[in-house]
Protein backbone atom coordinates (compact mmCIF):
# COMPACT_ATOMS: atom_id res chain seq x y z
CA UNK A 1 0.00 0.00 0.00
CA UNK A 2 1.17 3.48 -1.07
CA UNK A 3 2.08 5.56 1.84
CA UNK A 4 -0.32 9.08 1.12
CA UNK A 5 1.27 12.28 1.71
CA UNK A 6 0.01 15.33 2.81
CA UNK A 7 -2.69 17.17 0.38
CA UNK A 8 -0.91 19.68 -2.23
CA UNK A 9 -3.49 20.19 -4.59
CA UNK A 10 -1.05 19.00 -7.37
CA UNK A 11 0.55 22.05 -7.93
CA UNK A 12 3.80 23.99 -6.30
CA UNK A 13 2.92 26.42 -3.65
CA UNK A 14 -0.99 25.55 -3.91
CA UNK A 15 -1.12 23.79 -0.87
CA UNK A 16 1.30 25.86 0.72
CA UNK A 17 -0.83 28.70 2.27
CA UNK A 18 -3.91 28.44 0.34
CA UNK A 19 -5.35 31.95 2.15
CA UNK A 20 -2.59 34.14 0.27
CA UNK A 21 -3.24 32.77 -2.94
CA UNK A 22 -7.22 33.37 -2.46
CA UNK A 23 -6.05 36.65 -0.76
CA UNK A 24 -4.02 37.02 -4.45
CA UNK A 25 -6.43 35.88 -6.60
CA UNK A 26 -9.02 38.58 -4.70
CA UNK A 27 -6.83 41.20 -5.68
CA UNK A 28 -6.30 40.16 -9.09
CA UNK A 29 -9.96 40.00 -9.29
CA UNK A 30 -10.23 43.66 -8.09
CA UNK A 31 -8.03 45.09 -10.67
CA UNK A 32 -9.55 43.15 -13.45
CA UNK A 33 -12.65 45.06 -12.06
CA UNK A 34 -10.54 48.29 -11.81
CA UNK A 35 -9.10 47.46 -15.59
CA UNK A 36 -12.59 46.97 -16.98
CA UNK A 37 -13.91 50.13 -15.74
CA UNK A 38 -11.17 52.06 -17.34
CA UNK A 39 -11.82 50.26 -20.93
CA UNK A 40 -15.21 52.02 -20.53
CA UNK A 41 -13.49 55.30 -21.07
CA UNK A 42 -10.59 54.19 -23.46
CA UNK A 43 -11.64 55.54 -26.54
CA UNK A 44 -10.05 54.18 -29.88
CA UNK A 45 -10.33 56.38 -33.30
CA UNK A 46 -9.99 53.88 -36.51
CA UNK A 47 -10.09 55.15 -39.91
CA UNK A 48 -11.27 53.44 -42.98
CA UNK A 49 -11.29 53.62 -46.88
CA UNK A 50 -8.07 56.35 -46.51
CA UNK A 51 -9.52 58.39 -44.04
CA UNK A 52 -13.08 58.53 -45.61
CA UNK A 53 -14.37 57.29 -42.68
CA UNK A 54 -13.80 57.31 -38.94
CA UNK A 55 -15.18 55.35 -35.96
CA UNK A 56 -14.63 56.32 -32.39
CA UNK A 57 -14.93 53.34 -30.43
CA UNK A 58 -15.30 52.73 -26.48
CA UNK A 59 -13.26 49.80 -24.41
CA UNK A 60 -16.32 47.82 -24.14
CA UNK A 61 -17.39 48.05 -27.85
CA UNK A 62 -19.53 51.08 -27.87
CA UNK A 63 -20.03 53.00 -30.98
CA UNK A 64 -19.34 56.91 -29.67
CA UNK A 65 -18.76 58.72 -33.29
CA UNK A 66 -18.91 57.86 -36.83
CA UNK A 67 -17.52 60.52 -38.88
CA UNK A 68 -18.10 60.67 -42.81
CA UNK A 69 -15.74 62.94 -45.15
CA UNK A 70 -17.67 63.64 -48.38
CA UNK A 71 -15.24 64.80 -49.83
CA UNK A 72 -13.28 61.52 -49.66
CA UNK A 73 -16.19 59.24 -51.64
CA UNK A 74 -16.76 59.32 -55.06
CA UNK A 75 -20.56 60.52 -55.15
CA UNK A 76 -20.52 60.60 -58.85
CA UNK A 77 -20.57 57.07 -59.13
CA UNK A 78 -24.33 55.57 -59.07
CA UNK A 79 -23.54 52.67 -56.43
CA UNK A 80 -21.95 55.70 -54.02
CA UNK A 81 -24.54 54.55 -51.05
CA UNK A 82 -24.36 50.74 -51.56
CA UNK A 83 -20.32 51.65 -51.50
CA UNK A 84 -20.69 53.77 -48.16
CA UNK A 85 -22.70 51.50 -46.73
CA UNK A 86 -20.21 48.66 -47.09
CA UNK A 87 -17.39 51.15 -45.93
CA UNK A 88 -19.03 51.74 -42.71
CA UNK A 89 -19.46 47.70 -42.17
CA UNK A 90 -15.90 47.37 -42.95
CA UNK A 91 -15.06 50.16 -40.45
CA UNK A 92 -17.03 49.79 -37.28
CA UNK A 93 -15.95 45.86 -37.46
CA UNK A 94 -12.09 47.01 -37.67
CA UNK A 95 -13.10 49.54 -34.47
CA UNK A 96 -15.19 46.43 -32.75
CA UNK A 97 -11.75 44.38 -33.53
CA UNK A 98 -9.39 46.57 -32.25
CA UNK A 99 -11.51 47.31 -29.22
CA UNK A 100 -12.13 43.80 -28.41
CA UNK A 101 -7.47 43.69 -28.92
CA UNK A 102 -7.17 46.43 -26.52
CA UNK A 103 -9.56 44.69 -24.23
CA UNK A 104 -7.74 41.25 -24.21
CA UNK A 105 -4.60 43.01 -23.74
CA UNK A 106 -5.62 44.86 -20.88
CA UNK A 107 -7.24 41.90 -19.15
CA UNK A 108 -3.75 39.56 -19.80
CA UNK A 109 -1.66 42.53 -18.21
CA UNK A 110 -3.88 41.83 -15.00
CA UNK A 111 -3.89 38.09 -14.96
CA UNK A 112 -1.34 37.06 -16.53
CA UNK A 113 -2.92 34.74 -18.03
CA UNK A 114 -5.19 33.56 -15.64
CA UNK A 115 -8.02 34.65 -16.83
CA UNK A 116 -9.61 32.24 -18.63
CA UNK A 117 -9.02 29.79 -15.17
CA UNK A 118 -10.55 33.58 -13.18
CA UNK A 119 -13.60 32.87 -15.57
CA UNK A 120 -14.08 29.52 -15.29
CA UNK A 121 -14.24 27.31 -12.36
CA UNK A 122 -12.31 29.80 -9.41
CA UNK A 123 -14.65 32.96 -9.98
CA UNK A 124 -17.14 31.60 -7.84
CA UNK A 125 -14.62 31.26 -4.86
CA UNK A 126 -13.81 34.95 -5.08
CA UNK A 127 -17.66 35.57 -4.97
CA UNK A 128 -18.04 36.76 -8.82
Amino acid sequence: MAKRRGSNFGGAGMGANPNAMLKQLQKMQEDMVKAQEALAEELLEVQAAGGAITVVISGHQRVKSITIKPELLDTSDPEWVSDLQDLLVVAVNQAIEQSQQRAAERMEAVSGGMGGMLSGGLSGLLGG
